[in-house]
């Protein structure tokens, strides 16, 4: 389907649009950590990629990805309007966090992935909880 804007009017529509980040889902991360006792951890330091959280004495970074802006392969509905533009977005998007995460594992860090549909229920967090453990574990052997 063709889009029903005008270049210029969608250009400006998207240029008006503002992130409001993902604080509802790192707000859930915070709480997960906390309710698990692990501690250590830091927000928003600037690496490749600009890691949601690290955890230094780990080289541990993680990441959290929006489910629609990452292209989730559970979640992800393109959107009817536009798809040639939403199916590059998205796929630069894609293209951007492997080129991250790779250069932050040339640099020596762990690099963890969650989904943000991963905080919707316990099922969900618990996993998440057991991954980043076992992620930790491994780094701190790594390091000895």
């Amino acid at each position: 389907m063709a889009d029903w804007l005008s270049r210029e009017q969608r250009s400006r529509n998207m240029a008006s649009i503002r992130s409001k980040g993902n604080a509802t889902t790192e707000r859930a991360f915070v709480a997960l950590l906390r309710k698990a006792r692990i501690s250590g951890w830091r927000k928003h330091i600037n690496l490749p990629g600009k890691p949601d959280f690290i955890f230094k004495k780990k080289s541990l970074a993680i990441f959290i990805d929006g489910c629609f802006w990452h292209g989730c392969p559970l979640c992800y509905r393109l959107p009817e309007d536009n798809r040639p533009y939403w199916r590059k977005k998205v796929l630069s998007n894609r293209l951007r966090d492997r080129r991250n995460s790779r250069r932050l594992r040339t640099k020596g860090w762990k690099v963890l992935r969650f989904w943000e549909h991963s905080f919707r229920d316990q099922n969900g967090r618990d996993k998440v909880v057991l991954k980043l453990t076992k992620a930790m574990r491994t780094a701190k052997l790594e390091m000895n």
